[in-house]
């Protein structure tokens, strides 16, 4: 059996997670956003990568569901020292994390390819999910607000997503190609999910890399997602207000409007349970159950889900 799950960042490694309760490791591919990539003091930072990677090795903050669990932070302390002089200290970069990205930027810079550093990233944390990011090529998302176009990070991190989104920019990805293995993985999986991420800047941009639109939308039968949109409301981060900003629906239902050409069920939660009639109207299955993974055994019960629509029995 061979699973292929479009990734964002902390919602799919929470499904993830679930997955690997019931699949083993070596039969899932996920194929990871990058367009959060950025260069922070000259470092190469892919933040939806890494907290895939940390959160299958066991190694996640908890509370935060974003970098190292008992990380410290002496590196930036040190940096606040040079504020005054231009220092940037709004995006924490805990002290071993910076190993990864010291790693990262070294082999880059060296000709290595995204692709291989990530795999050899995730072997060094032995974990043994296949993770490709979605492309080779350097894609980094922005957005335009009413305070001009902002860098996704600043956005999210340094604004706290707090600013209307009128467009979503990808810079670069009209010539992207699919990193290797992305396509062909796509082509023989037995399952694809779509992970519960943000559908416009995590989904969003593995979507618009050339061909993998289209290499989705010919295995449709195949294909399910998992609403990030729950009652109206995202569970964490700016999903909801983003598609309202951009004039789509935040509900359920608006996520199926949005992924009806690529995938032939959408996961939603007992809370939608009212929309699956629309949702099926819109030319989308719909199947209802818990899809808040806050506690054991939801992840594998969605996992499993998402795994029937597909047509697996496991």
């Amino acid at each position: 059996m061979h699973v292929v799950v479009l990734a964002g960042g902390v919602g799919a490694a929470r499904f993830l997670t679930g997955l690997l309760e019931v699949v083993a490791p070596e039969d899932v591919t996920a194929i990871v956003n990058t367009g959060d990539d950025t260069i922070f003091h000259g470092l190469r930072v892919s933040p939806d990568l890494d907290t895939v990677t940390y959160t299958l090795a066991g190694a996640i903050n908890p509370e935060t569901g974003w970098g190292l669990v008992g990380e410290s932070w002496h590196v930036m302390d040190g940096l606040r020292r040079y504020e005054s002089a231009g220092a940037l200290t709004w995006f924490n970069l805990g002290d071993r994390d910076l190993a990864t990205h010291l790693f990262r930027t070294d082999r880059l810079r060296r000709g290595a390819k995204l692709s291989e550093v990530t795999d050899a990233i995730r072997r060094a944390w032995n974990v043994g999910v296949r993770l490709l990011p979605m492309t080779d090529d350097r894609v980094a998302t922005s957005v335009r607000t009413a305070d001009g176009v902002l860098g996704f990070q600043e956005y999210f991190v340094r604004r706290h997503h707090d600013v209307a989104v009128t467009e979503v920019i990808l810079d670069g990805i009209a010539s992207s190609c699919p990193a290797p293995g992305v396509l062909a993985a796509i082509a023989a999986a037995d399952a694809i999910v779509v992970a519960p991420s943000n559908p416009l800047v995590s989904i969003g941009p593995v979507l618009a890399v050339p061909g993998v639109r289209a290499a989705i939308e010919a295995r449709r039968s195949i294909v399910c997602a998992v609403s990030p949109i729950i009652a109206g409301a995202a569970l964490k981060g700016p999903a909801d207000r983003m598609l309202v900003e951009l004039g789509h629906e935040a509900s359920a239902l608006g996520v199926a409007r949005l992924y009806a050409s690529l995938c032939s069920t959408l996961v939603i939660d007992d809370a939608d349970a009212a929309l699956a009639p629309s949702i099926e109207a819109a030319g989308v299955h719909a199947v209802v159950t818990d899809t808040i993974m806050a506690h054991p055994g939801v992840g594998a019960s969605l996992a499993i889900a998402c795994l029937a629509a597909c047509g697996v029995r496991l």
